[in-house]
């Protein structure tokens, strides 16, 4: 008989990883909570760092397709080899905590109710600075890390945040995959918050659980403001809104959407990396593309749970709250919750 399978599986998608995914794997051999399996998954790096970090540790299941799938695909991949009851999605430059893994089991233990969570993120090296605190979408339709590189308040309260920063997320495995997984489309960047906005939508809400820290480094294998980053940003961004966006509060917000995008040209246009930008508005519009993402934004409004106002009353009200870098961090109810019940009409 094979050994029963564990509590958690740990996805770890690598992609030129070297610098940070020694300390990543050091964090969790550190863990007080022990009930988990890692699966590494090698994007095709050409450092030799994921191959390595399987080789010294024979307990890592290692996946190696061959080609780079994306953040999106290599999760994708990973959630359908694991065994856990629990999914942790980690990137490789996230140091958890000792403590992070059982204080996120904690919170799964004490809220039954809640399937999805999501840690509180330090800047790594930088002690006091917030690398996010859950994610934030604006009525605007424009998704952000709140409290991104500011100070940790006292009393960082638990509670509902509209999504969870992938970076270091737990999720039901059965509901990650009844979902689909993230969109592979996406390849990578804003996919943890479309996945966020489909839970949204289904009636699954999302829970910071701030006792549970890691500390990360972000965008280190691609580079924050490179031109990869911001291309897969700027595309994202207006497929999350098309796709996800419940008809009536579209139509309301669909002005703003388009004028914030139209500001955010105009800062990158000063800051002189604006050609990526351009070149993701186009590519979001592109026929073939946009008709597959409205083909999805069919399917998910036919079969949403909530009403429009339940996801505007989950956002930031003020268009451009990114600015400031907000946390939004609202009340958990569990009576809220909502249990299985016929889908809510697709003009609601």
């Amino acid at each position: 008989m094979g050994s029963p399978p564990p509590l958690v599986s740990i996805l770890i998608v690598a992609y030129q990883s070297g610098p940070t995914l020694a300390r990543c794997l050091d964090g969790l051999r550190g863990q007080s909570f022990r009930d988990f399996e890692i699966l590494l998954v090698d994007n095709a790096s050409t450092d030799g760092a994921p191959q390595a970090a399987a080789k010294a540790d024979p307990s890592i299941r290692f996946l190696e397709p061959k080609a780079n799938l994306g953040f999106a695909a290599g999760n994708n991949l990973a959630a359908r080899e694991a065994r856990g009851r629990w999914l942790v999605l980690l990137n490789p430059d996230a140091y958890p905590a000792r403590d992070w893994l059982a204080a996120l089991m904690d919170g799964a233990l004490r809220h039954p109710e809640v399937r999805c969570f999501t840690s509180l993120q330090m800047v790594a090296d930088e002690p006091g600075l917030m690398d996010g605190a859950g994610d934030v979408m604006t009525s605007a339709g424009i998704p952000f890390r709140g409290g991104y590189r500011r100070r940790l308040p006292p009393g960082l309260p638990e509670g509902e945040v509209f999504s969870a920063c992938g970076a270091a997320t737990l999720i039901d495995r059965d509901l990650f995959r009844g979902l689909g997984g993230f969109d592979e489309r996406f390849f990578c960047y804003c996919e943890d918050v479309d996945l966020g906005y489909r839970l949204r939508l289904a009636g699954e809400p999302t829970l910071l659980l701030p006792g549970a820290v890691v500390e990360h480094v972000g965008s280190a294998s691609t580079g924050v403001r490179s031109d990869f980053a911001i291309f897969h940003g700027s595309r994202n961004r207006i497929w999350t809104f098309l796709k996800n966006t419940p008809p009536l509060l579209l139509w309301l917000t669909a002005p703003l959407h388009v004028g914030v995008t139209a500001g955010l040209l105009l800062l990158h246009w000063r800051r002189g990396d604006a050609t990526p930008v351009v070149r993701g508005i186009a590519a979001a519009f592109q026929r073939q593309a946009l008709e597959l993402i409205l083909a999805s934004r069919r399917e998910l409004q036919a079969t949403r749970r909530v009403s429009s106002w339940d996801i505007l009353r989950a956002m930031a009200f003020d268009p451009v709250a990114f600015v400031g870098r907000r946390i939004v961090i609202r009340r958990h109810r569990p009576s809220t919750v909502t249990s299985p019940k016929a889908p809510r009409s697709a003009a609601a």
